[in-house]
């Protein structure tokens, strides 16, 4: 098993695709056969696989969380951050803060639509960090 960290530049508030970025820092460690476990260090991002060839899927996503998730309601107490952190937080909590991808052939095993998102649900996230553990 390895284990590293990677830190992610900073992203504007959205969906994002990472698989490059991933694949970049991480596949000249792949085995042949095993396992990539990511896991993201925060609250108010999160990680998803989802569709990687049509940027209309990131744009509606987008769209779908702020409307299902709004900002600036009045029953939210955790409001010192901003408008934008609580229903980063709920967001958040709803997709996750982990994946794992099957590597095979010493390559992610990720179906030919799919790609790996950061899903940044702050207006300014910063840098966000991974660990991600690769076992044979």
């Amino acid at each position: 098993m390895k284990q590293f960290k990677i830190i992610l530049p900073e992203f504007p508030r959205g969906f994002h695709l990472i698989t490059g970025i991933i694949n970049q820092e991480l596949s000249p460690e792949f085995p042949q056969t095993g396992l990539l476990h990511l896991f993201i260090q925060h609250t108010s991002a999160s990680l998803m696989i989802n569709e990687n060839f049509d940027p209309s899927v990131r744009r509606d996503l987008e769209a779908a969380f702020n409307d299902i998730v709004k900002e600036n309601r009045d029953y939210y107490t955790h409001t010192t951050e901003g408008s934008d952190d609580m229903p980063a937080h709920i967001k958040a909590a709803m997709i996750g803060t982990e994946l794992t991808i099957p590597i095979t052939n010493g390559k992610l095993n990720l179906g030919q639509w799919q790609g790996i998102f950061l899903c940044e649900f702050r207006n300014r996230g910063g840098n966000r960090k991974i660990i991600a553990t690769i076992i044979e």
